[in-house]
This record gives structure tokens, C-alpha cells and sequence, in this order.
């Protein structure tokens, strides 16, 4: 067990003014050695706070005292102070086992951890949970959490998890529901393993087991092609369908029942079975936005002008959370590329869906790899990477980089605008290769490609899902890019603003009015 590293201190704050400075090591907290924040925020909650330092090798005691419920103004390196409690099921569909070889270690580690559930929205299969945690959850609040079903059925779970406490850890989903926590649900499902008549017994088993599950969201699974599981495969379009039409028909169910959908589907499986999205009022407030559900539809809201907001975070494939939030328990799943001060993780359990999947992190602090440079906050456009000549002044061609998938949703939606100076830059995967498409798992490598065979000169946007503390999966960053690139957000509105829609619609309006004019002249 490590103590946790102060990584920055709030200017004027408490422990700013007690003297706590940046690499202080925190040995104990009110006489407690801390297994993680969430123990963290709530000892420091209180307002005389003792706290154990050593810096340099020597140890000194500080005494804080504060207002009850004011920060300490300090963040942590890391969001678990003890080890991350990690995976021991052998799922088929993981995508860590079909990484390319050679990658970074951290981005190996799978963890079935609850806390990260709370603290990240991480899933977790349960499987590693027990009376402790249970325990825990209820008394501090630990609520919403995230938990894979995947199968109802003991066996068919079983299998799937390739570990014998998938048959009987759902039980402490039913106990988490009936301590009144809210528990997300998620489903990977993988054709001719768990869809068909399993995803029908699937789906009755939560209505009929499971009912006060927040909500329920199908994702298909990620096959790259380091895939090794000869029953992994992509689905077909038939299959897509087939999985939409049984889950849109278990939510109409459901709406019955409970008066809410609860089962969503992801994006993905719309466009592999070439159907259009559900209306915007089906995704219920858009609650699994970073399951991959409703993008596109909270997509099309924020680019159009409906919302004036990022209606959803997108914390991308793999994202570093180990930095702890500097206020609350939860930390922002995506800041500027990362949580701060945050070293990478891998991924949680989920699949290569449209959207995000749960990240993990790695809390060893043994990599000896150097950190690199935070990009600033998502919204912020920032340009970098390499440029041989100077920039030409004035309107210039636009490239939007993107994924394939990325770019079925984009296309209709810039195709009406008739943009003469934008397009769409779509990306082949060459790294993952398969059936991996989405617009977070975008590399270096791949983006060298495609901006090779660009002019020089032109702007091209870089959504920033696909970039964690500066750098892509394959280790390269935006500057090893041979075009320019600004980096954007991942949002419709960020996307609106750094395309000037709104400007054009101005200078539209301008020009209708003066030809209208010109023509009341005559």
C-alpha cells in the first residue's frame, strides 16, 4: 500500500497556508493510513484535520483546521492508494487480451474494482466483490455504480466470464438494488454466445429480477485483429438487427411496466443494421452518453444549436483516471485528455463500442515512463504538431479527422450544410484493425497515414477522445503529426464552433437580407 502524493495545492488555501507543498507523501490522515480519495474526502471532511507528511525522508505532524466541509485545497496522484483490485475472469470478448503487442504495460491492467465504479464509472462484473463491500457501499453512500450483467443465466454467465463466481455474483447486484443504490447495468453482447434466445432470457431476467436497475445498455462487442477467441466475431447486419429489434421490443415492455425504457442500445448497433436512430426523447435524458448510447442523437442536438452545452462527456476507449478529483468524490471522466495528474490505465470491462468503455488505471507508480505534456481543458482549442511553412491568413479548407463509425454520424449531418471548404477525414484503423472504427481509438500511426496525403496549409480537427494527457494508444503525440492539427472536444458544440457555423448562418442571413433588399430596389 502507497501513501498518496500531493500533486498540486490551491493558492490561500488550508493547506496552502500550513505549508504543504507539492510531493508531500501522506502517511496517515486523523491517525488512518488511507486506502483510497473516497476515505480521503471523508476524513479531511471534518474541520480540525490531523495530517502525518514526509517530505525529503523526514516526517512531520500538520494540523489543519478549517470550516466542516471545505476542501483541504489539495489533490492526490491517484484515486486508490492500496492496489487496484484487479480482474480474475477470462472473458472471450476483452479487448486488453487483442491489444497489439508491444504497448504500454499500464494499458494491460484490468480492474474490477467498485470503487472505480463509483469514482469512474467504471463496470464491474462483482465477481471479486464481497460482505465488506457491500457493507461500505451502504454505509458511505458509494452510489451510482456500474455493473456488467452480460447473462442472467448462471451457466451462460459463467461461461462467458470463464470464471465460476459469474453464476452467483449477481447476487449482490440484487443486494446493492435493495440497499436503494442506483446500479447501472451493461450487456456485452456477442453473436451466437449471448444473443438470440440468451439475450430474450437476458432481458427478462432484469425485467422480472432487476427492475429498479437505473437503466440497461447493449453494446456489441470490439474485435480487433489480434483477436486469438475463434467464437469472436463482428456481427452482421441481420445480427444488428435482430439484437435491436429484441431489445427495442423488451424497452416497449418495459415502458409498460415501469413507465421508462431502461433498455437502450448503443449507437453502433443502429449503424451496423442500417436503422435510424431513436428519436432524442427515447435515450430518457441521455443518462449512458458515455456507453455509446445517444451520441449521435446528443450530437446532432449540441452541432444544431439545440443545446447550448456538451450535453455528455466522452472519456474515450482508454482514459487516465488515476488523478482524484479536486472537489467531490467523482472525478471528471474527461478533463482537458485526462483526469489530473493522472498516470494510464487500460480497460475496464466493456467492448470497442461506438462511444467509450470503461477505463482502468494502474496505481503501482512503477512505470518509468515520463509523463507528458495536459493538454488544456476539453473546449479549448489548442493547435499543434509540425508545419513547414507559415499558415496562409484567412479562410482556409477545413479536414475533420475521424473514425469510420464516427464518420457515419458525422456525414448526414454536414452533408445538408453543403460546406464547400469542410470534410470528413475518415481514418482507417490499421492499427487494431477488425471491426475497430471508433473515432477514440484513432493512433498516431494511422493519422500520419491519412494527414501524409494532405495539403499543407489546410486546418484539420482532432477530437480530443482520442488523445489521453497528450498522447495517442500508440505512445506518438500531435506533434509527431507531419499537418497541424487542432485539437477540439468531442461535442457538436465544440465541433460548431471551430467550423464558425454559427458565423456562416450570420453571413447567410446577411446576404439573403441584401439580396432581398436589392431586389425591393428594382
Amino acid at each position: 500500500m502507497s501513501a498518496p502524493i500531493v500533486v498540486a495545492v490551491t493558492p490561500d488555501s488550508p493547506a496552502d497556508l500550513a505549508g504543504l507543498v507539492v510531493g508531500d507523501e501522506l502517511v496517515s490522515v486523523n491517525g488512518q493510513a488511507i486506502r483510497d480519495v473516497i476515505q480521503w474526502r471523508v476524513l479531511t471532511d471534518e474541520p480540525e484535520v490531523h495530517l502525518e507528511v514526509a517530505r525529503g525522508g523526514l516526517e512531520t505532524e500538520v494540523e489543519l483546521r478549517k470550516e466542516a466541509g471545505a476542501p483541504l485545497g489539495i489533490e492526490v496522484d491517484a484515486a486508490v492508494f492500496d492496489r487496484v483490485r484487479t480482474c480474475d475472469n477470462h472473458c472471450e470478448f476483452c479487448f486488453i487480451h487483442q491489444l497489439p503487442p508491444g504497448m504500454r504495460r499500464s494499458l494491460s491492467l484490468r480492474d474490477d474494482d467498485y470503487r472505480l465504479s463509483f469514482l469512474y464509472g467504471n463496470f464491474t462484473t462483482l465477481t471479486r466483490f464481497t460482505e465488506a463491500d457491500l457493507e461500505r457501499v451502504i454505509t458511505e453512500g458509494l452510489s451510482p455504480l456500474y455493473v456488467s450483467i452480460h447473462a442472467t443465466d448462471p451457466h451462460a454467465r459463467t461461461e462467458m466470464l470463464r470464471n465460476p463466481r459469474g453464476a452467483t455474483s449477481l447476487r449482490w447486484l440484487r443486494a446493492l438494488l435493495d440497499a436503494g443504490v442506483e446500479v447501472h447495468g451493461q450487456i456485452v453482447v456477442c453473436p451466437g454466445v449471448n444473443d438470440g434466445g440468451v439475450l430474450e432470457d437476458t432481458l427478462a431476467g432484469v425485467l422480472e429480477e432487476y427492475p429498479q436497475l437505473a437503466d440497461v445498455a447493449l453494446v456489441p462487442l470490439g474485435v480487433s485483429r489480434y483477436n486469438k477467441e475463434p467464437r469472436m466475431r463482428p456481427h452482421t447486419t441481420a445480427e444488428a438487427r435482430a439484437v435491436v429489434s429484441t431489445a427495442e421490443r423488451w424497452a416497449e415492455l418495459a415502458v409498460e411496466v415501469l413507465g421508462r425504457r431502461m433498455i437502450h442500445v448503443a449507437d453502433e448497433y443502429y449503424l451496423l443494421a442500417e436503422l435510424p436512430f431513436p428519436d432524442p426523447e427515447a435515450y430518457e435524458g441521455f443518462g449512458m452518453h458515455e456507453d455509446g448510447i445517444g451520441m449521435a442523437r446528443a450530437f446532432e442536438a449540441e452541432l444544431f444549436g439545440s443545446s447550448d452545452e456538451a450535453i455528455g462527456v466522452q472519456p474515450g476507449f482508454f482514459s487516465w483516471v488515476d488523478g482524484a478529483p479536486a472537489t467531490g468524490y467523482r472525478a471528471p471522466r474527461w478533463e482537458g485528455g485526462a483526469a489530473a495528474g493522472a498516470a494510464d490505465g487500460g480497460l475496464g470491462c466493456g467492448s470497442a463500442s461506438f462511444g467509450a468503455a470503461a477505463p482502468d488505471q494502474d496505481s503501482s507508480k512503477s512505470t518509468t515512463e515520463p509523463a507528458p505534456a495536459t493538454l488544456p481543458s476539453a473546449g479549448t482549442p489548442v493547435t499543434l504538431g509540425a508545419t513547414r511553412s507559415t499558415p496562409p491568413t484567412g479562410p482556409r479548407p477545413i479536414g475533420v479527422l475521424t473514425g469510420a463509425l464516427g464518420a457515419q454520424v458525422l456525414e448526414p449531418l454536414l452533408g445538408p450544410l453543403a460546406l464547400d471548404d469542410v470534410r470528413l477525414l475518415v481514418v482507417e484503423n490499421r492499427f487494431f484493425g477488425g471491426n475497430v472504427g471508433v473515432t477514440g481509438l484513432m493512433v498516431g500511426e494511422d493519422l500520419i497515414r491519412t494527414l501524409e496525403a494532405e495539403p499543407e496549409g489546410d486546418r484539420y480537427l482532432l477530437p480530443d477522445v482520442c488523445l489521453s494527457q497528450g498522447r495517442f494508444l500508440d505512445g506518438l503525440t500531435p506533434d509527431d503529426l507531419p499537418r497541424r492539427v487542432e485539437v477540439v472536444a468531442t461535442d457538436g458544440v465544440a465541433l460548431r464552433q471551430a467550423l464558425g457555423l454559427d458565423d456562416r448562418a450570420s453571413t447567410d442571413n446577411r446576404s439573403m437580407n441584401e439580396r432581398e433588399l436589392i431586389g425591393s430596389r428594382k
